[in-house]
This record gives C-alpha cells, structure tokens and sequence, in this order.
C-alpha cells in the first residue's frame, strides 16, 4: 500500500473498527499523522489540537484494525496505558499479520 493510499483509506474508514489493516496502512498513515503534527505546531499551537483531535479517531480505527490483522482482539490496545504495554503494542505492529482469512476478514496483503 502506498503512501497516499494509506490516508485515503484510513480517512475513509474514519471510525471503522471493523476488518483488518496491512502493517504498511499503519505505518504510512503515523507518518502522515506526524507530519500533519509537525507542520501544524510550526504554523500554530491552536492548529495542532485541531489536528491531535481530528486525527485521534482515525489513529485509534487502524491501531485497532491492525490488531485484528494479527488476530487478536481491538481490546489489547489498552495494553498501551501500562508502562511496558508500548513496547508490545508497538513489537505487536511491527509482526507480520496473519496469512490468510482470520476471524475479522480476508487477508489484507494479496500474494503475489
């Protein structure tokens, strides 16, 4: 998936908590999210909460569809308010998904 594509789907399914997500939608659309922050702080502070907050809802559906793609449940993304939970949350996003049909939808990645 591509850059571009990433954001397009991931502000399409804006509160989709359901299917799955690739690692690379995950990670092209933190790198979109980052870069949207990175601007708006230079531009203005009020600017950046209206991006924190616009993109909050977003974040948290591919976070979540990402776990479903690892066959596990959008509930252990609350594994991240315990302080050793971030770093296997983020080891978590980092594996590959799950090949083949899980039970939250078909494989995101088509083989080729």
């Amino acid at each position: 998936m591509s850059f571009g594509d990433a954001i397009k789907v991931c502000l399409t399914k804006y509160v989709d908590f359901n299917g799955r997500a690739s690692r690379s939608e995950l990670w092209w659309f933190f790198l979109f999210s980052f870069i949207a922050a990175f601007v708006a702080a230079i531009l203005d502070d009020s600017l950046l909460l209206l991006v924190y907050l616009g993109l909050f809802l977003p974040t948290l559906a591919v976070e979540v569809r990402r776990l479903h793609d690892l066959n596990k449940s959008g509930w252990w993304i609350l594994l991240a308010f315990v302080p050793i939970g971030n770093i296997v949350v983020f080891v978590w996003f980092c594996m590959r998904g799950t090949v083949g049909d899980n039970r939250f939808g078909p494989d995101t990645v088509v083989a080729k």
